[in-house]
């Protein structure tokens, strides 16, 4: 177990062959983005390369790339720390993620077909199943899924590039806060789902509007009693 307490089994070993700085990258930011490791936390080289089954340098070479993206900081003399956001880096991506999505969730409402409907509702119903079973990382990957189905329907390639950009560190942000949102989130995703069936793009952008600003707000409320 890594000394910052990491889940036993949480890091799968490596499958060779195949690019095994990018296999160690991937690996590495799937951890942080669903907080197996902490903001924070001290990732040891040797402790990492361990449980992923590799040698130390496709460790540092992945810890470089993750520095430079700003999900690790690299400290002179200390080693290497999962970062920390400021409530400022994460009010500012989170800004960006509520225009981004409410104009997808306009265009959805536009243009998703039957089955594109139907496939929303089935991933509203999963969610409302993780929920109901406590199940918060099941509840946080369902929500990615839905929003990304959303960006899907939407139809527009270069807003689904531009989300994707973002994609993962709001799923890093809204992990903290998933079971506060909890069923919440899920009666607003129903709501969308209720204006994209009825092509009302005006209610779609401000239902998608609302539902990511809560989203928002409960993050920086996040561990207030």
């Amino acid at each position: 177990m890594l000394s910052a307490g990491l889940p036993q089994g949480a890091v799968p070993r490596l499958e060779r062959p195949g690019p095994l700085r990018d296999r160690v990258y991937e690996a590495l930011l799937e951890l942080i983005t669903t907080r197996a490791l902490q903001p924070g936390q001290h990732l040891v080289e040797s402790e990492l390369a361990g449980h992923l089954g590799v040698s130390r340098q496709p460790v540092r070479e992945a810890l470089q790339r993750l520095n430079t993206e700003g999900w690790v900081d690299l400290r002179p003399a200390q080693g290497a720390f999962v970062h920390e956001p400021t409530e400022e880096e994460a009010d500012q991506l989170l800004t960006v993620r509520t225009l981004l999505e409410a104009e997808a969730a306009r265009l959805a409402a536009a243009n998703a077909s039957s089955a594109g409907i139907a496939a929303l509702e089935a991933l509203c119903e999963e969610g409302e199943r993780a929920v109901a079973a406590e199940d918060v990382d099941a509840a946080v990957a369902c929500n990615a899924r839905f929003h990304g189905k959303v960006m899907e329907l939407a139809g527009n390639a270069v807003l689904a590039e531009l989300a994707a950009q973002v994609d993962r560190r709001v799923r890093w942000y809204y992990t903290p806060v998933a079971r506060q949102r909890g069923r919440q989130s899920w009666i607003e995703h129903r709501r969308l789902i209720a204006a994209v069936t009825e092509r009302d793009e005006q209610a779609a952008t401000r239902l998608m509007r609302e539902h990511t600003e809560h989203t928002r707000r409960s993050y920086h409320a996040r561990g207030e009693s």
